[in-house]
């Protein structure tokens, strides 16, 4: 099975900026799609980004404009680029892999935006 390693969470001040990385044991291009998910305190999960197989990309309408989902396939890893971070943003960000007849989950990784 697939694995997915998340990393460069930490705590930025509002403005700021992070990348986060999600590394696979295994090729990604066998997945139909990849995604960053969150998690904030109270609230429920919710898709930030995807990217699939072909290319198209996806965001959720708080962060256009802000965050970049990109994918290197020679590499096994997908990036999140955040930039102008919020409050708001703070959360655990979790790595998805989707297929057709599986789908991965990382560990995830904490965003903390704060002054």
């Amino acid at each position: 099975q697939v694995q997915l390693v998340e990393s460069g969470g930490g705590l930025v001040q509002p403005g700021g900026s992070l990348r986060l990385s999600c590394a696979a044991s295994g090729s990604i291009a066998s997945f139909n799609a990849m995604g960053w998910y969150r998690q904030a305190p109270g609230k429920q999960r919710e898709l930030v980004a995807a990217v699939t197989s072909g290319g198209t990309t996806n965001y959720a309408d708080s962060v256009k404009g802000r965050f970049t989902i990109s994918r290197d396939n020679a590499k096994n890893t997908v990036y999140l680029q955040m930039n102008s971070l919020k409050p708001e943003d703070t959360a655990v960000y979790y790595c998805n892999a989707y297929g057709f007849t599986r789908e991965v989950w990382g560990q995830g990784t904490l965003v903390t935006v704060s002054s």
